[in-house]
């Protein structure tokens, strides 16, 4: 793996930098990026504010939670996705437009599901509608990635990341604030039909775009190869024997392939790729709680967080993607790294000064200026890492791996809170995002040290 510069090793003139976003499959990816985003609030806060109004208990409301697991083990069945086909959907559409049309009509049909089911009634429907819809939605996001690293070259993904974030933020503000007004005024059946026809905008998108070139190359068909060998099956006839190359190819070899091509800086790799959203999901957890400590009403948070929050972060997207074009992967995510780190201190000074909505909307703004930055060039980062031959299995796995620890040291930033205070917290949350940038300039010293020795 290297961490290219730009292209063919030259910086690119801002033009040709910004003319990016104006490329169809550039363009395309916000409505493959609201597809991906509609149905994720649809089970969750959505889903929950539905079944308070229903009367369901908040025990059971918190059970609901866990149809989100779904989402943190979609590697598991990802190199289905990779590798077997999909009668006949793969037939008439393609790899990737085939599973992704199928994972979409999933989706429809699990919230339709959900908007002709009574909660106070049918709740053990409820529970299944909504867990086909995550499932779909899961899968959906396993084809998408794969797409969108297949469908353009390297130095475009932070490009096709920023327009993604920019199709995925808009559909969180329709299956959110969009769906919750219109159910106040119509009734939730009405809003689930509706939410399940905005499906449509993803499938008829899947249906323009054209199909990925896919490719194994002979080093990989190699690899597959000697590993069939290893465990005897290579030339070997039967459905067992078919199975068992099948797992080698699709599984096995996915993992071994990324260490081989890596070598030792492999580990380095995954230590950066489960550390670089550390300090960013730690803050996010206690970010509403302190806004709230401060004084500020929940109206008050939401214009500021919503409005200043949705649009920044739509700009940090677009400007990480354009430097990413510009000036390759290294440098964004280098920069990303430290300026998400380098924001908390903005929320120290903001837990250590008169709170005022001006303050309040320069840290919101800042914060999700950096976030988004540095989103569209860790994605970009993670679409660099994989195999073409192994797209949906690899990416699924770095995605997952991208939040899981995070998720779980964010479980402890209430208790940071608790003994130290809000100042000590963000400035605690900052520090956990050092190892990404130490880290990000040790893989960066290896391979320039490694293409010194080379020549």
């Amino acid at each position: 793996m290297t961490l290219p510069t730009a292209g063919n090793g030259q910086a690119r003139s801002w033009r040709e930098a910004l003319a990016i976003y104006t490329r169809p499959r550039v363009v395309g990816m916000v409505f493959l990026g609201f597809a991906a985003g509609l149905p994720f609030l649809l089970v969750f806060t959505t889903l929950s504010a539905w079944l308070a109004k229903a009367g369901i208990d908040r025990t059971t409301i918190g059970f609901f939670s866990w149809i989100g697991i779904t989402y943190s083990i979609k590697f598991f069945w990802a190199p289905v996705v990779d590798r077997a086909p999909l009668p006949p959907f793969t037939r008439i559409l393609g790899k990737r437009r085939g599973w992704m049309l199928a994972a979409q009509s999933t989706i429809a049909i699990g919230l339709t599901g959900m908007a002709l089911t009574d909660p106070g009634t049918s709740l053990a429907n409820m529970v299944l509608f909504a867990l086909l819809v995550a499932f779909g939605s899961a899968t959906q996001d396993i084809t998408v990635d794969a797409y969108r690293i297949e469908a353009v070259d390297k130095r475009l993904q932070g490009a096709m990341a920023a327009s993604y974030v920019l199709g995925y933020r808009i559909a969180l503000l329709t299956a959110g604030a969009g769906a919750l007004h219109l159910a106040n005024i119509s009734s939730w059946t009405l809003t689930y039909l509706v939410m399940a026809g905005l499906m449509g905008i993803g499938m008829l998108t899947t249906l323009i775009i054209r199909e990925p070139e896919h490719r194994i190359d002979a080093r990989t068909q190699a690899l597959e190869a000697r590993l069939e060998s290893t465990i005897g099956i290579e030339g070997k006839s039967g459905r067992g024997a078919r199975l068992a190359a099948w797992f080698s190819d699709a599984v096995i070899s996915p993992f071994v392939e990324f260490f081989q091509r890596n070598g030792k800086t492999a580990v380095f790799i995954l230590l950066l790729v489960g550390c670089y959203k550390l300090s960013d999901i730690t803050m996010g957890v206690m970010a509403n709680p302190f806004y709230i400590d401060l004084g500020f009403g929940l109206d008050d948070i939401a214009n500021v967080t919503k409005l200043f929050g949705f649009f920044m972060t739509i700009m940090g997207a677009a400007l990480g993607g354009v430097l990413v074009v510009r000036y390759g992967i290294v440098r964004p995510l280098l920069a990303g790294a430290i300026l998400v780190a380098s924001t908390n201190l903005l929320f120290v000074w903001l837990a250590m000064s008169e709170p005022t909505l001006v303050s309040l909307a320069i840290v919101v703004s800042a914060d999700n200026l950096s976030g988004g930055f540095a989103t569209s060039a860790f994605i970009a980062y993670l679409s660099s890492l994989t195999n073409t031959s192994y797209t949906a299995t690899q990416y699924a796995l770095f995605s997952s791996l991208m939040t899981l620890p995070a998720k779980f040291i964010g479980g402890f930033a209430g208790v940071v809170v608790d003994t130290a205070g809000y100042a000590s917290f963000f400035l605690y949350a900052g520090l956990l995002g050092l190892p990404a940038i130490l880290l990000v300039l040790v893989i960066h010293n290896h391979h320039a040290g490694a293409a010194l020795s080379d020549q």
